[in-house]
């Protein structure tokens, strides 16, 4: 009897190594195409000061340029605050302060201009005594309006501030130890205290200088009332050795 043809049984080998690793790939893009798309729908509902704080990293992610002013001025474009771009500054705050309910009675005792110590901002006093009543050391409400603006826009600046008192040269009553010396420097003090609650860091003001009528504005007029004044100086950034002035980085605050 012949013998009876085999029968062959073949097996498929079961698959070894790897797959390649073109899935990982299209797998981690979807992940991260997930996460891009929740972090819109994140900043979609956030406050403006979240949303111009992501922005600001994206825009300048080494913190070497500095947005300024707020998105009620309308700026929105980075700067390195420097010598030759201080009147970019000056007009920032020309036009927060603009915003001021009571500006077309302010505006010719608001005067800004740019000196070789940084930018000067000075409030001037009028006969009835606009910003600080006669002889007081508080702001008036009109006094604490411009100067909290004026916080809100500065404390967003890496830059340092001084503040100066100074007044006419009409002497208090005889017979009182409170004069123009000490008056200067209470107004100057009581800026800085207004400020320094509404904006600007204590790390920010470097001076209060009270200087009485040391420094009259109009010496020819010394009891002119615009010798009456408040003067706050957003000082240049100190340049660093071998570089450029630096400024200080993060998003300008919401107001």
């Amino acid at each position: 009897m012949a013998n009876p043809t085999p029968i062959v049984i073949k097996k498929k080998a079961a698959h070894t190594g790897h797959h390649g690793g073109a899935w990982k790939v299209a797998y981690a893009d979807f992940v991260t195409a997930m996460m891009a798309l929740f972090i819109v729908l994140w900043l979609m509902n956030s406050s403006k000061q979240i949303q111009e704080a992501v922005g600001g990293y994206f825009k300048d992610p080494t913190g070497t340029s500095k947005m300024v002013g707020s998105g009620q001025t309308g700026a929105g474009d980075s700067f390195t605050l420097t010598r030759q771009n201080m009147d970019k500054l000056k007009e920032e705050l020309q036009q927060a302060i603009r915003k001021s309910i009571n500006f077309e009675k302010l505006k010719d005792q608001i005067e800004m201009t740019i000196t070789p110590e940084g930018l000067r901002i000075e409030l001037l006093e009028s006969d009835t005594g606009t910003f600080f009543q006669s002889g007081v050391a508080a702001p008036s409400d009109t006094g604490k309006d411009i100067l909290i603006k004026l916080a809100h826009e500065v404390g967003n600046l890496p830059n340092k501030l001084s503040i100066e008192g100074h007044t006419d040269s009409k002497p208090f009553a005889s017979g009182t130890n409170y004069g123009n010396w000490e008056l200067s420097t209470d107004r100057a003090n009581a800026a800085r205290r207004l400020m320094q609650q509404n904006g600007i860091s204590a790390q920010q003001v470097t001076q209060v200088r009270g200087y009485a009528d040391q420094r009259l504005r109009k010496p020819k007029a010394p009891e002119d009332s615009s010798n009456r004044r408040i003067s706050l100086i957003v000082q240049y950034l100190a340049k660093p050795e071998g570089g450029e002035s630096a400024a200080a980085a993060a998003a300008a605050l919401s107001h």
